[in-house]
């Protein structure tokens, strides 16, 4: 009974040994663990200058090419209504006719006024021709009637030239009373009916006309970015009701100015439409390839450090880590472009961190 009682109990003791064994043995891996991280925060890379194309995805906005609204230049009455929304419209062609009868009066009142002077200033001519013609006889012509003659004839003449002024000023404003397409497009929205009463201070346009052929695809690109689109460049963009589907634009414009508010240059890029698959006023999402001019150095975003004391990498010289401060550029998801007093083949931390200070020995 001793021997089994002892037995137990050497048992017992020799489970309790090894279960502290365990945890040191855990805690030798811990820092073996623990070492080998030390190590990677160490390893350094090299830096090439390179050129790659990086993408930059932001939404954009399409617009019509040209977009007019229409407004009555007098006040006048609508009598006839020719188109609707969705109409297919030719440059020029009659859209709306207006009706105002005081221009129709005045119009005619400028007429009279004009054919009445025109009148006067043939019979002035003729007397005028006819003083001349006797003037060629000496003492024919008193000078003081020859000179009545002439002043009543020029003033006739200016008279005539007013008159005539103003019966083309009315004339022009009658014209205005005919509605036509300024292009050729399509009409989007009518806002009046026949009868209605429309004039100059109406905020509300008459019609709407867009050119839906061509499509721009607004964009805005942040300051950093602007140095790398250029007109000319590739756009690709998807819309959501066409989630399938990539459409392709070109660059044609830039604003060569920077928004106040946003610190944003617009671009445009020209969109064939003949399809008619896109509409003004839809969102896209967009791909920009961002190329620079001459090669630049990209590192990883981990060795870049953001402090208190701003942006910088991290060199190893000699065993010792220096401090380069840089400025960001363009970003890609793992890489990041900077700027500094940088050289090709400089050593650099994979893992840059504010630990690491300035002058500090490494090794």
């Amino acid at each position: 009974m001793k021997r089994i009682y002892i037995a137990l109990v050497s048992l017992v003791v020799l489970t309790a040994c090894a279960d502290k064994k365990t945890p040191e043995v855990k805690e030798v891996k811990d820092e073996k663990g623990g070492m080998n991280m030390a190590m990677n925060k160490m390893e350094t890379i090299g830096i090439e200058p390179t050129n790659p194309i990086v993408p930059l995805q932001l939404p954009g906005e399409l617009r019509a090419d040209q977009r007019t609204e229409l407004f009555a230049k007098v006040n006048s009455y609508v009598t006839d209504l020719r188109v609707d929304i969705g109409d297919h419209v030719k440059k020029g062609q009659v859209l709306m006719i207006l009706d105002a009868p005081e221009i129709q009066a005045q119009v005619s009142s400028a007429q009279a006024k004009w054919k009445a002077q025109e009148a006067i200033y043939i019979s002035t001519k003729a007397t005028y021709d006819r003083t001349i013609k006797a003037n060629e006889t000496e003492g024919a012509i008193a000078p003081d009637y020859l000179e009545q003659v002439t002043a009543k004839m020029l003033a006739d003449k200016a008279q005539l030239a007013s008159s005539k002024s103003s019966y083309e000023e009315m004339k022009n404003i009658d014209q205005y009373l005919v509605i036509r397409a300024p292009f050729d497009g399509v009409i989007t929205d009518r806002q009046v009916d026949k009868g209605a009463y429309v004039g100059p201070m109406s905020k509300m346009p008459l019609l709407i006309v867009e050119d839906t052929s061509t499509l721009r695809l607004n964009l805005s690109i942040s300051e950093a970015n602007t140095p790398y689109v250029q007109e000319g460049d590739t756009v690709k963009f998807k819309v959501r009701t066409l989630p399938q589907k990539e459409f392709t634009g070109v660059v044609t414009r830039k604003a060569g100015s920077l928004d106040l508010k946003l610190r944003s240059e617009q671009i445009q890029a020209d969109i064939n439409n003949k399809e008619q698959l896109l509409k003004p006023n839809m969102i896209a999402d967009a791909t920009v390839s961002l190329k620079s001019t001459e090669p630049t150095f990209f590192i990883p975003k981990s060795a870049l450090v953001e402090s208190n004391l701003g942006l910088y990498v991290i060199e190893v010289r000699n065993g010792t880590a220096y401090h380069i401060k840089v400025a960001k550029g363009r970003a890609m998801p793992m890489m990041v472009e900077v700027f500094g007093e940088l050289r090709p083949g400089m050593k650099i931390l994979k893992m840059g961190t504010e630990e690491i200070m300035n002058e500090q020995k490494l090794m």
